[in-house]
């Protein structure tokens, strides 16, 4: 067995306190009434398991003595964020499974390394989707956005409820509220994630299971380590220039697109909330001997 998922007590960091809720799911039909902030609730029996975060304010970026740190992480400024709901885990191999059966998609085979792709069988269910290129990630969106409408696969201009997460909405979910280099504090600790120096059982090996480790405190799990996660944002190469309400930023070098979050294989200083990195929307596989994956964010009433 490669291991049980983590069940865990999901805490809400507000600007006012601590708010706690509960771990069940709540079935909601799309469109029709607003979220509870710390609510787990999913619009179909496909879609992904979504988590409620509040909005609010934050400082993105690290600070210059940041141990690690880059220099495409500065300048370190403020962005807004507003309420979002953000998925609890990566896309499963599951998940992304069902929406090839429904569709007949085929992203084709991982570029590197060669002879992989998402359907080997080293993956299970559990594991989160890798070799999977952002215009993959989309192509699921897409279809996710149609079933939640009751529209057929394949339906096109649609505009949510579900997108990729913009950078800036993606640290701010990782961060959840605290300011140190990970959620859990500045340094890597022992049994907080999948990496290269993590302490866990899967470390430079190979995937864990999503839910292996605690949840982050707005109950998002694996937003460090395990795989890399694809967001919306067009590369650039520091935050001259970055939007500051938490759009995407989409002009740069748009032919790359912004990686985040670290992987299984890669050192703990590419573990942090305010690690950058990159790869063309095109590619269905990373540098560090690493695998790229997702997941989505979904807009509130």
């Amino acid at each position: 067995m490669r291991g049980l998922w983590t069940v865990a007590v999901l805490v809400l960091l507000l600007a006012a306190g601590a708010v706690s809720a509960t771990a069940k799911v709540t079935p909601r039909p799309i469109g029709t009434q607003a979220h509870a902030i710390g609510e787990v609730f999913r619009d179909c029996p496909e879609c992904p398991e979504m988590v409620a975060i509040p909005g609010g304010r934050f400082a993105m970026g690290s600070p210059s003595g940041e141990r690690g740190r880059y220099d495409a992480e500065g300048p370190q400024h403020a962005v807004s964020v507003p309420a979002i709901a953000v998925g609890r885990y990566d896309v499963t191999v599951q998940e992304f499974a069902t929406f090839v059966k429904a569709t007949g998609y085929d992203g084709g085979a991982c570029d590197w390394p060669s002879g992989t792709s998402w359907r080997s069988s080293g993956f299970i269910p559990a594991d989160p989707v890798v070799c999977v290129s952002w215009h993959d990630a989309n192509a699921y969106i897409d279809w996710l956005n149609a079933r939640v409408h009751g529209l057929p696969s394949g339906s096109t201009g649609l505009k949510g409820p579900y997108r990729l997460p913009t950078e800036a909405e993606w640290e701010y979910a990782a961060r959840a509220g605290t300011r140190t280099s990970r959620w859990w504090g500045d340094g890597i600790g022992t049994g907080n994630a999948n990496c290269n120096g993590c302490g866990s059982r899967w470390d430079d090996k190979q995937l864990s299971p999503v839910g292996s480790f605690p949840p982050n405190p707005f109950g998002l799990y694996d937003m460090l380590g395990n795989v890399w996660q694809w967001t919306e944002d067009c590369w650039n190469e520091n935050y001259e220039g970055a939007p500051a309400d938490g759009r995407a930023w989409t002009s740069g070098d748009c032919g790359k697109r912004v990686l985040r979050g670290g992987s299984w294989s890669n050192l703990p200083t590419f573990l942090r909330s305010a690690a950058r990195n990159r790869d063309s929307a095109d590619n269905r596989s990373f540098d560090f001997a690493s695998y790229a994956g997702f997941r989505v964010v979904r807009e509130l009433p």
